[in-house]
């Protein structure tokens, strides 16, 4: 009798080759998730702070083309509170078209500051959706803000 030792070969994966195979696609699959999922708030945050940057040139904008000294001070407000409720004038017209193009801010909040012909305008919002909360729980915020002057004062002006 002979007692050599036939060689077997294989012809198909075995069952833990499957599972590891498995295994590392999800892993892979869960990576890539995870990267769209970062991808998603890193756009949204993107997105709001373009949206505050136009919402503040539009304003600046606005107070450039009725930039009277008296005029301009009708525009300034400390939060959006301060903002009429009817369109007296150009600058409550104005006040009010800010303050609708910041509802498309979460939580928005605005300020607006005239010294003479220079002009302060601050927005901020809620990033709690993008950038989750700080170290103290606080949902983060995001903030634009730009100081300009509108108009020009002539020498000898006021």
């Amino acid at each position: 009798m002979n007692l050599k030792a036939k060689a077997v070969t294989q012809a198909g994966f075995s069952l833990v080759e499957v599972m590891i195979a498995v295994f590392v696609l999800a892993i892979g699959l869960l990576g890539a998730a995870g990267m769209q999922l970062s991808a998603l708030k890193y756009t949204d945050s993107s997105r709001m702070n373009s949206q505050a940057s136009f919402i503040v040139y539009d304003i600046i904008d606005r107070m450039r083309a009725n930039a009277d000294p008296i005029q301009l001070e009708q525009y300034e407000i400390a939060n959006l509170s301060q903002v009429p409720s009817a369109a007296a004038s150009i600058s409550a017209r104005d006040l009010m078209d800010f303050s609708d193009n910041l509802e498309m801010l979460p939580e928005a909040e605005a300020r607006i500051i005239v010294d003479g012909a220079q002009v302060a305008v601050t927005i901020s919002w809620s990033e709690a959706r993008a950038g989750g909360t700080d170290e103290d729980g606080q949902a983060r915020t995001g903030s634009f803000a730009v100081t300009t002057n509108v108009s020009v004062i002539a020498p000898g002006g006021p």
